[in-house]
């Protein structure tokens, strides 16, 4: 049985994962995704929104997303939100759709996108052990205060760092795939 301290921190660290995947699908990696517009805001109907709400995107091609605005009134105002979110990307008006080609990335470029994967990669380190201390101090409360005894204790405890260590190791894959990515021509 494993015990609710144990459970909580489990779950904090898998937030903590799908938090880095996303992160990581909005890097570009010289293909096109559709995550990588993920982050685009929107002005539209008085308000700023998130692309996927205004629009449909895919990713026909290799090198070209379409974006397809649901009401056509909002084609040129979606446009000038992809160019203005800083990603690089230059999309071109054709009727009622906007194509948005995805340029290769020189090598300098690419490097520059590992080191902010190796940057969010630390970051999400960081979450990993920050929920592992929030769980070892309440393991240690509960002994302190007699909930469990010294052998749980330490059970508890071995169980916590093997599942940091695994959580650790998924990130590093998981760094490892999208750097490979990201390198490649």
């Amino acid at each position: 049985m494993v015990s609710p301290t144990l459970q909580e921190a489990s779950q904090q660290m898998d937030r903590n994962l799908e938090a880095i995947s996303r992160e990581f699908s909005g890097v570009r990696t010289g293909k096109a995704t559709t995550g990588l517009l993920d982050t685009v805001q929107v002005d539209a109907y008085g308000s700023k929104m998130p692309l996927k709400q205004t629009a449909t995107v895919t990713a026909p091609e290799a090198q070209m997303l379409l974006v397809q605005p649901w009401d056509t009134n909002l084609v040129n105002i979606v446009a000038k939100a992809i160019q203005s979110a800083d990603l690089g990307l230059n999309p071109s008006v054709d009727g009622n759709v906007i194509r948005v080609s995805i340029p290769p990335l020189t090598e300098e470029r690419r490097h520059e996108m590992v080191k902010v994967l190796h940057r969010m990669t630390e970051e999400g380190r960081v979450a990993v052990r920050h929920a592992r201390h929030k769980a070892k101090a309440e393991i240690e409360r509960q002994k302190k205060e007699g909930d469990i005894g010294e052998d749980q204790m330490r059970r508890d405890l071995e169980k916590l760092q093997e599942l940091t260590d695994g959580h650790i190791k998924k990130l590093d894959s998981m760094l490892e795939l999208k750097e490979k990515e990201v390198l490649e021509v």
